[in-house]
């Protein structure tokens, strides 16, 4: 089979390009173009590894060493997490992609060697890079960020009533603004079976769109949000279960500026 270094060079420059750009994107490096290029052009080096006679060991501790310079020479060393963030992202971002196209030559029946990929002579490598690739990249980075976006807003929270802790996950929802009329103390629901004393029930006027009432609520001893203490809320409790994902308790919108 013969194998052209000037177009491998050009894939790997391609590829790891792609890499690093979803890299940028998902962790939102503010990096100048030319440094994903310059990154892009110490990865498409690689290439050379084929005029030397490296074992598995010394092909793996190769690759680990470009790849950082890769991370390196794009992002720069800010401190020792940055750099390992971002080189953790690079390789989890290199799976998804090298999985993906390894799905799709096996779906199609292609043969493979390496990074090539061909069936009875025909190169399947453009039409990878050209289409395939990059949609593999946006579906990952679209999805990424999503997630990202959704469960940032996820947090373990420990209440403390009567004297038991009540561990739930909790959602922060910027559209819960319910305060009690008196004291003006925000309100955290709970989809929650609380033994309650009926002498410390506070009932608090709602009102939803369509939709007018009280819900009952406590005054707990403590409430913990990511181990971070809130004061001077009440646990406002609800009958119908939460449409989130797993979740139990609605965190209150002003608690957001108290919350990474």
């Amino acid at each position: 089979m013969k194998l052209y270094l000037d177009l491998i060079f050009l894939i790997n420059i391609w590829f790891d390009f792609l890499l690093l750009m979803s890299l940028s994107i998902l962790l939102k490096r503010n990096i100048k173009f030319i440094r994903i290029i310059l990154g892009s052009i110490i990865g498409g080096l690689t290439i050379f590894i084929l005029f030397f006679n490296l074992n598995n060991i010394e092909l793996f501790l190769f690759k680990i060493l470009v790849s950082i310079l890769m991370i390196i020479s794009t992002f720069s060393f800010k401190n020792l997490k940055y750099t390992l963030t971002n080189l953790g992202y690079f390789y989890l971002s290199s799976i998804i992609l090298g999985g993906g196209m390894y799905l799709l030559g096996n779906s199609f029946s292609y043969s493979s060697k390496g990074i090539m990929m061909y069936q009875d002579g025909f190169s399947f490598n453009y039409l990878v890079l050209v289409i395939i690739s990059p949609i593999i990249i946006i579906f990952y980075i679209k999805n990424s960020l999503k997630l990202k976006d959704n469960y940032s807003n996820y947090h373990m929270v420990d209440i403390v009533y009567n004297k038991k802790v009540y561990h739930l996950n909790g959602y922060l929802d910027t559209g819960n603004n319910l305060y009690d009329p008196y004291k003006k103390r925000g309100i955290i629901l709970v989809n929650l079976n609380i033994n309650y004393r009926l002498e410390d029930v506070i009932y608090t006027p709602y009102e939803s769109l369509n939709h007018k009432g009280l819900v009952k609520c406590l005054k707990p001893d403590k409430v913990y949000v990511d181990k971070h203490e809130f004061n001077n809320y009440l646990i406002g409790i609800s009958n119908d279960k939460f449409r989130i994902d797993g979740i139990n308790c609605i965190l209150h919108s002003n608690m957001k500026g108290n919350l990474k």
